[in-house]
Parts: structure tokens; sequence; C-alpha cells
């Protein structure tokens, strides 16, 4: 006899090559992407501030190594872990800025394609957008290469 038990039949697994219903295209919740693209930010901003407090914390304990002259050999490990702390700075630095970069694009688009949305122009994440990313990039160089001299104690035609 033969049972006829479901546990007994083989059933076929879908395979790669079976096709599929492709997906109708839709166009993606603004809102859902700008939170996205702001927790990202998020991250990102507290990443690059933790390698640099890192780093920090880490050449005060090699100091304090160095001054209280323990082996050699942890002063020299410890100092290839601060050199990976040193390096991160830079990639996480560069991370973070191209993603606010993206951040105050996005902000910049929707303010154009999506103006008249007032839900989104209002919500917590584009309220958040525009503090971590303004419309008109700061820069923190504006001004630094510029020395300020007093001149006020040189006699005329003194060089300062």
């Amino acid at each position: 006899k033969r049972c006829l038990h479901s546990s007994y039949f083989i059933h076929p697994q879908p395979t790669a090559h079976q096709p599929t219903m492709p997906r109708q295209a839709t166009k993606a919740d603004p809102q859902k992407q700008l939170m996205i693209k702001v927790k990202a930010c998020q991250r990102l901003i507290k990443e690059a501030a933790y390698y640099e407090k890192e780093t920090k914390e880490n050449e005060e304990q090699l100091q304090k190594m160095k001054d209280e002259q323990k082996d050699p050999y942890d002063i020299k490990k410890f100092e290839e872990v601060l050199g990976e702390s040193q390096m991160m700075i830079p990639e996480s630095i560069g991370r973070r800025d191209k993603a606010l970069d993206d951040l105050r694009d996005f902000v910049s688009v929707l303010e154009k394609d999506e103006a008249e949305n007032n839900d989104l122009m209002t919500c917590e994440w584009m309220v958040e957008a525009k503090k971590l990313a303004p419309s008109e990039k700061k820069t923190g160089d504006e001004g630094e290469d510029v020395t300020i001299t007093a001149v006020d104690g040189l006699a005329e035609g003194e060089a300062f």
C-alpha cells in the first residue's frame, strides 16, 4: 500500500531560474529616506567624535606608559594601536562629511520637489536634517589663514 501522508511528498523548492513577477516601481517614501539619511549622519558624527576621543585618550595613556618606563614591547604595541586610531580619523571624517553633503543635497531636492507637502517639511526628521546639515555649508577654515597683527605700538615706517 502507498501512504499519501503530506510529509512523504517531495515539494519542489523554488530555484533561481524560475521567473518571478516583476515588482512595480513605487516612489520611495521621502520621509523614510530622510529618516535613514539623518540617522546615518548622526551615527557617523558620533563615530568621528569617538575616534578623536579615543586617539586623545590613547596618546595620554602612551605618554603615561613612557613616563612610567613600562616594557618597550608594550609601548611599541600601544603605539601601533594609537596609529590605527589615528588612521581612522580621516576616514571617519570623510564618511561623515560625505553623508552630510548627501543629506544637504537631499533636503534641497525635497524643498524643491515636495514644497507643498507640509507634513514632510515640518516633520522631526526635516528639523533634525536642517540642524545637522544647514543649507549653507559651514566650513571651519574660514579666516584661519589670516593672522592679526597689532600695529598700535609701531612707529610710522617701522616694519612689523
